[in-house]
């Protein structure tokens, strides 16, 4: 799994080192247990949030895939400014390190994962397009599944029982819902539209859960630092590649000779079309600071869980705010979404009363790598 020197422990199935306890650990610990709150609501609040502002922008006569896409990666600006003051921070506390060693490789990766963010954004645009966020959501779900199996091959991942179940339970609550006809939905499609927004979602789903094995591959083998500079760097330099491909992709469609319209037609109005796209902007970067910042300092796998753990929650806030329904089928599948998710959190469990046996008998001195169950 790599090197690992943070504290507590055994989210990312790393057993740590055996301490005594002392107010320089206690605060440590602290200070990690914050790190991960901060990381998990960014996740949280920028997912749901800025699923929610892309399904308005939708609803209300927003029609341009590339703009849509392009709001979920140029927000990065607004990180500058952090990125310069924790680089500074880190420097005066001769905590900042540089991998200096590998620049060519640095781009490489950066340039790659950009790539790689800017086909998923399409995917998911063209999925939130044309399904309900209920069913966007449910189907986003089976990303754990496949995270498992891509950190299998790329990360060293244990595949334990309870991991395998919460893949087919994922995949089972993603698949019904190619069954969906309510009439209902506010966002009425027709079956080919349908299916091509599940299968782009699907897809997405993939894509997504690729990007984050390969982010913390990256993470390990290249960059190996956990400061937030470097979660910062992460998230900015794939955004600006990625911001730069869809903007190309944006001139060349010629749908940005549309913009103009699409805002005088918006239905609520053009200060709120501006807010929209700016908001949802926002949003996304909070929400892949927050995802990286997981990866960093825990694992691309408990980052994915903690992104599903928001399953339910945006289904909730759409049948709210956007009044989309909940129906017998989506209630089934969002059942099994939350099955697989607690199956997964069960098998952390066990690690965890796993390793306090250990270290009780004494058997644990040292970090040894050993696959999440």
């Amino acid at each position: 799994m790599g090197e690992a020197s943070e504290l507590p422990p055994n989210m990312n199935g790393l057993i740590p080192h055996e301490v005594k306890k002392s107010p320089e650990n206690s605060e440590k610990q602290y200070k990690w247990w914050l790190q991960m709150a901060v990381y998990t609501f960014f996740v949280l609040s920028g997912q749901s949030v800025g699923t929610l502002l892309g399904r308005v922008y939708f609803n209300n006569g927003g029609n341009s895939k590339w703009m849509a896409s392009l709001v979920q990666i140029v927000g990065f600006p607004i990180l500058f400014p952090f990125q310069y003051i924790t680089r500074t921070t880190e420097q005066n506390h001769n905590e900042h390190n540089s991998n200096k060693l590998f620049p060519r490789l640095l781009i490489a990766i950066y340039v790659c994962l950009g790539v790689f963010l800017a086909g998923i954004c399409m995917l998911y645009t063209t999925g939130l397009q044309y399904l309900p966020v209920t069913t966007l959501t449910l189907i986003c779900a089976t990303q754990l599944g496949f995270n498992a199996l891509f950190s299998f091959f790329l990360n060293a991942q244990k595949l334990t029982p309870y991991i395998i179940n919460s893949i087919m339970l994922l995949t089972i609550s993603s698949i019904l819902l190619v069954f969906q006809t309510d009439s209902g939905e506010s966002n009425k499609s027709s079956k080919k539209k349908f299916a091509i927004g599940f299968l782009c979602t699907l897809g997405a789903s993939a894509g997504y859960a690729l990007g984050l094995s390969l982010t913390q591959l990256a993470i390990h083998k290249v960059i190996r630092k956990k400061s937030i500079s470097a979660i910062l760097d992460m998230a900015i330099y794939q955004n600006m590649v990625a911001s730069f491909v869809i903007v190309i992709g944006l001139f060349a469609s010629g749908e940005w000779k549309k913009l103009g319209k699409e805002m005088e037609g918006f239905g609520l109005g053009k200060v709120s079309y501006v807010m929209n796209l700016f908001w949802t902007g926002v949003c996304w970067q909070v929400f892949s600071v927050g995802c990286i910042g997981l990866i960093f300092k825990v694992s691309s796998l408990f980052s994915n869980v903690i992104s599903i753990l928001g399953v339910p929650l945006t289904p909730m806030l759409a049948a709210i705010f956007l009044h989309d329904k909940l129906t017998g089928l989506k209630a089934v599948s969002m059942f099994l979404a939350m099955w697989g998710f607690v199956s997964y959190a069960y098998q952390h469990y066990v690690d965890d009363l796993k390793m306090k046996k250990m270290k009780s008998s004494g058997e644990v001195s040292e970090v040894s790598p050993t696959s999440i169950g």
